[in-house]
């Protein structure tokens, strides 16, 4: 089998790339993703599709996807590992092996074809063949596994075995991005290849996508070596290589001492990652902002009203979508919601750092919230925690519970890329209340916007370069990062409350005009800079030019 692009590659994108990804968010029949890495790296490769860039993608097969998010009998959230069938991908008929824990491990690949979801050539592993033992099948049965050494071993198949499987195809990039650090062992592949760092720094380029201490994984150097991690290169080169002088690898680290240019995923985040590398000597670290495909997630309808200028048509699409997704809610939990209130959605994965219950810090004041019939709002959570996150699944479990008590507030399950696309559509507000300095980007309000919905958020991640308070959104102020976690959920939820209280309900309620110019300038401010066309643009431009 060869690579081949279904369109003529643009000039100006002509370098041949390979993308490496964990996950990706393609379209909702597809499930490989998480969260917001996979959205990230599903409009990309959109937009390199709709751009005619020379990119292939490089991916696994996981066999049962992250995991179906389904309920207990009490409604309580549980986990659901189903084995998931394609039909649209496409047998490549190739195999061959690599080397786990001293072990020969079997390795195919299946093909995405370019014209199901337009999207560049995707290539995705598998080691689910009858040639190899069970414990070797496990490495693609699940996205993010819990045990360690199942995710060295998938980080050793999407590193290694995708340069093995570029090999078959007899593609030869001249770019290598690593998105995320979970493809390491690619670094190490070729530097056993080149013997030279300087030529892999040549080839090998990086975007992290979070500082959090859970997103940038360290293992023990002995474990790695065991397990071939290194591809053969000795553990005293790999120290000299990745600056290591303890007994672990941090992977982030790792990539970039061994990459050519590394790029954040905001500016803030870019800053943060700087400041916290700098000591260590790595590659240069530029920023690049998050976006995401407009084509894709965009509610059309109420951009061509707003060409036409006719506000009741943007309005009239707005109610159209609370319309549908209440239609989900009423059949997920049983509760009738009034298109005519004002719709708060906080969905996204759920996870300490982004306090996915703020609202319930202080439940006198969101009983009063959720109680004022005068400026009535209805609320929705979705999101889903890791399966092993289980302070997470506790949160996930405790807004359940509270409501149970309420009818205008819904907790929805199987937060998947359908889903996300009706609470956008079908939301008036889209909150966003992260820890301040912890949100690397977090995409989810770019699209809420394309679909008219207001978003108010922390001024964390991508927000910054967007926000214009009470224009195109409402900004939550937010207490001072040198304060303890609690210190700071308080204050935070305190300002939550105002603003909910004091301008977005009177807002909504007593200025109806008002609420839709920020509506209008939101859908006009969020194009184009975030969409992932100019993200696709940028790559080629401030990254890939500057490598190979």
């Amino acid at each position: 089998m060869k690579v081949e692009h279904p369109y003529t590659i643009d000039p100006d994108y002509s370098k041949p790339v390979a993308y490496f990804c964990m996950e990706y968010a393609i379209h909702q029949p597809l499930k490989l993703y998480a969260g917001g890495l996979g959205f990230l790296a599903g409009s990309h490769l959109r937009s390199a599709y709709q751009l005619r860039q020379n990119m292939v993608a490089v991916g696994i097969l996981w066999k049962y996807g992250y995991y179906d998010q389904v309920r207990r009998s009490d409604q309580t959230m549980d986990v659901l590992f189903q084995e998931k069938v394609y039909g649209f991908l496409k047998p490549t008929g190739i195999k061959f092996s690599i080397m786990v824990s001293g072990q020969p491990v079997w390795v195919t690949a299946y093909y995405l074809p370019c014209n199901v979801f337009n999207t560049v050539p995707l290539f995705l592993l598998s080691t689910d063949l009858p040639e190899n033992d069970y414990l070797a099948k496990t490495i693609c049965h699940r996205l993010y596994d819990p045990n360690p050494e199942t995710k060295i071993a998938s980080a050793i198949l999407l590193g290694i075995g995708g340069c093995r499987l570029l090999e078959e195809l007899k593609w030869s990039p001249e770019v290598y991005h690593l998105n995320e650090s979970h493809a390491l062992p690619l670094g190490f592949f070729l530097y056993n290849k080149y013997k030279d760092v300087n030529e892999v720094k040549k080839r090998l380029v990086f975007t992290n996508h979070t500082i959090e201490e859970g997103g940038n994984q360290k293992f023990e150097l002995w474990l790695l070596e065991r397990m071939g991690f290194f591809c053969n290169v000795p553990v005293t080169e790999v120290r000299a290589l990745t600056n290591t002088t303890g007994h672990e690898l941090n992977l982030s680290l790792g990539v970039m001492k061994l990459s050519g240019i590394a790029n954040g995923v905001s500016v803030k985040h870019s800053e943060i990652l700087s400041s916290a590398w700098k000591k260590h000597d790595v590659c240069p670290i530029i920023s690049i902002t998050n976006a995401q495909n407009f084509n894709y997630w965009a509610n059309m309808d109420m951009y061509e009203a707003l060409k036409s200028e006719v506000p009741e048509d943007i309005m009239r699409y707005k109610l159209a979508g609370k319309e549908q997704l209440f239609e989900w809610v009423a059949d997920q939990n049983g509760e009738i919601l009034d298109k005519n209130i004002l719709t708060l959605v906080f969905a996204k994965r759920f996870t300490g750092y982004k306090r996915p219950d703020l609202l319930l810090h202080d439940m006198d004041r969101f009983h009063s919230l959720m109680s004022d019939s005068n400026r009535p709002i209805q609320i929705i959570w979705a999101g889903k925690p890791y399966p092993a996150d289980y302070a997470s699944i506790g949160i996930f479990d405790k807004i359940v519970n509270v409501c149970k008590k309420y009818n205008n507030c819904s907790v929805l399950a199987g937060y998947e890329m359908r889903q996300s696309k009706m609470l956008k559509n079908g939301s008036d507000v889209w909150l966003n209340n992260p820890r301040i300095g912890h949100e690397a980007s977090g995409t989810s309000g770019m699209t809420a916007a394309m679909n008219g919905s207001i978003n108010l958020s922390i001024a964390d991640g991508w927000f910054p370069e967007f926000a214009k308070d009470k224009v195109n959104s409402f900004v939550i102020p937010h207490a001072d990062s040198h304060l303890t976690d609690h210190e700071q959920d308080l204050l935070d939820a305190n300002n939550l409350y105002e603003i909910l209280e004091k301008e977005v309900l009177p807002m909504y309620y007593d200025y109806p005009d008002r609420w839709l110019s920020i509506i209008k300038t939101s859908m006009t401010d969020i194009m184009p800079y975030f969409d992932s066309d100019r993200l696709a643009r940028d790559y080629y431009k401030l990254v890939y030019k500057g490598v190979g």
